[in-house]
């Protein structure tokens, strides 16, 4: 038994509307389609405003938004899909039914920086500017995407009676805790988190437009190491975490974002050594970085 703990009239209203915000005969349009596709419009808005600032030709954030999203969704997908097989191997026609929910973040940071990684090649740009200028909204587009684990009701934590539990429905309830209403809403704790750290990213940009000597690459790194230390803590209260084994997944990723991270920033600040590029970064006293037209 959870300890007893007043309720607050904000807690009892603290619970999802359901999935689905509009719907007209054949028609429907859930709260998760449309969140993510504000979060790419958002993202790639910032990015392009970031691009001009750092005197980078914006369109290569519109062009590399393509690739993004061909790269980074079906990866975020397949991820999910791979870990969660036992729920799709008799069900294969709701492996694309990717607007019920149902996506791995972390497949999506795969994905995406696979898909940079050739855009970058193929146009001889480089990589780690691009991913600096990304990093601020890519967090952020985080931040808005968790809200859709919200209205599908999933991506909680354990049972708790603290005033901003979240109530879920008891068909969303997982095996074993059926007898519970009140769950951690780790979408949130994770929402929260993400939006400190794009206030880091942001607040390290402009400081470098100002005399900050930031090198390239800082602000991805920050964004790894920043996101996966709060992605492992929140990982721990969740009760639908993607195994291997008796492994939580998402921890041992961000486990090595950590690492990753962390030996990024010191190769380039204690090594002084600047990141293997596909090309040179664009200096701000340098001719905007242009899209190749051959």
């Amino acid at each position: 038994m959870l300890p007893a703990i007043p309720d607050l009239p904000l807690a009892r209203q603290f619970a999802s509307p359901g999935p689905i915000l509009v719907q007209i005969g054949p028609f429907t349009l859930r709260w998760y389609g449309l969140l993510i596709a504000s979060a790419v419009l958002i993202g790639v808005t910032l990015s392009q405003y970031l691009a001009k600032r750092r005197h980078v030709n914006p369109d290569i954030i519109g062009d590399v938004a393509i690739w993004l999203v061909v790269g980074a969704i079906p990866a975020a997908r397949l991820y999910y899909v791979l870990f969660e097989w036992s729920n799709y191997a008799n069900n294969p026609g709701k492996i694309f039914a990717i607007w019920e929910g149902g996506i791995a973040i972390h497949g999506a940071i795969i994905g995406g920086v696979i898909a940079t990684l050739i855009f970058c090649r193929l146009r001889k740009i480089s990589f780690w500017q691009v991913a600096d200028l990304i990093a601020p909204s890519l967090i952020l587009g985080q931040a808005i995407g968790r809200w859709g684990n919200f209205f599908n009701s999933e991506a909680f934590g354990s049972p708790t009676n603290l005033p901003w539990k979240l109530y879920i429905p008891p068909s969303n309830r997982p095996p074993g805790y059926g007898n519970f209403e009140y769950f951690h809403p780790t979408f949130l704790y994770e929402s929260l988190w993400n939006l400190m750290v794009f206030g880091i990213l942001m607040y390290l940009f402009f400081r470098s437009l100002r005399g900050l000597r930031l090198k390239t690459g800082t602000l991805f790194l920050t964004y790894m190491v920043a996101y996966s230390l709060g992605r492992f803590w929140i990982e721990g209260l969740r009760t639908d975490s993607l195994m291997l084994g008796p492994l939580r997944m998402a921890q041992m990723v961000s486990l090595v974002g950590v690492a990753i991270g962390l030996f990024g920033l010191a190769w380039l600040y204690l090594y002084r050594r600047s990141l293997p590029d596909v090309a040179p970064p664009v200096t701000a006293q340098e001719p905007r970085m242009e899209v190749s037209k051959r």
